[in-house]
């Protein structure tokens, strides 16, 4: 777990699938320079044990501490990406929080499971025509992740390994009820060749009913464009300060 202390808001950064916070490593210093302050955390993907409540109680921790430390009490903007929003709702259901920003994000039913969720959205046929429609092969994963990505990041990234990520938390439902009582806003890479852009319009129309905002970047965006990332969530923060977007309370 990381924090740093900035001026503005507390960006709580929950990280996808493996669970490292340093897939936020390019971006904590943008959001820095900007004045924000950001929680980061390691979550316990690679524990049989730990499902997302596990998960959620890891950010909470983290934003306990920084709390502890920084005596912050300013907005707080939880950032949730790809799997990490699995974790962020719970998160936003347990805390008070100004903002949930999910990014290139699956979007949960009650009593689904997010194994379910492959499945129930259409997503094997829509990634594998994506991966067609660029000349991929649709089982090479690294490519539609990475595809982006400059490549000293991307070397970083295999030097450190794939991190380890459980089947426990795909195997229970997601546990909550109906959708958290906080503001919710969608920001998709148009480049994403994970989760298609068209995919995701398709999905978060039928399960949040909210728009989706898009800007240049595939599905690691926080390693390929930290810079754009940051600027669109000092964007979101400011916008906090003007009229609130509705809360989004449809499962």
């Amino acid at each position: 777990m990381s924090d740093d202390h900035g001026t503005g808001a507390t960006f709580v950064l929950v990280p996808g699938a493996g669970g490292e916070s340093w897939f936020w490593h390019l971006l904590v210093p943008e959001l820095r320079r900007l004045g924000h302050d950001t929680v980061t955390m390691d979550l316990p993907t690679g524990d049989e044990q730990a499902g997302l409540d596990a998960y959620a109680d890891v950010v909470l921790a983290a934003m306990a501490d920084h709390r502890g430390r920084t005596g912050d009490g300013g907005r707080t903007v939880v950032v949730g990406q790809s799997m990490g929003s699995l974790t962020a709702t719970l998160v936003c259901s347990r805390v008070p929080v100004d903002l949930l920003v999910l990014l290139n994000a699956m979007v949960p039913r009650p009593g689904e499971t997010p194994g379910q969720w492959w499945e129930n959205t259409g997503f094997g046929p829509a990634r594998e025509q994506e991966a067609r429609r660029h000349g991929d092969d649709p089982e090479d994963v690294m490519v539609a992740f990475f595809h982006d990505v400059p490549a000293d990041v991307r070397t970083a990234a295999e030097e450190r390994g794939e991190p380890r990520q459980t089947d426990t938390p795909f195997a229970l439902p997601w546990p909550l009820d109906a959708w958290p009582d906080v503001p919710t806003r969608f920001l998709q890479g148009r480049d994403d060749r994970f989760f298609p852009l068209a995919f995701q319009q398709a999905q978060v129309a039928d399960r949040l009913g909210i728009p989706v905002d898009e800007m240049a970047g595939g599905h690691l965006v926080a390693l390929s464009r930290p810079a754009e990332l940051a600027a669109r969530l000092d964007a979101y923060e400011r916008y906090l300060t003007g009229p609130r977007p509705a809360a989004v309370t449809r499962p």
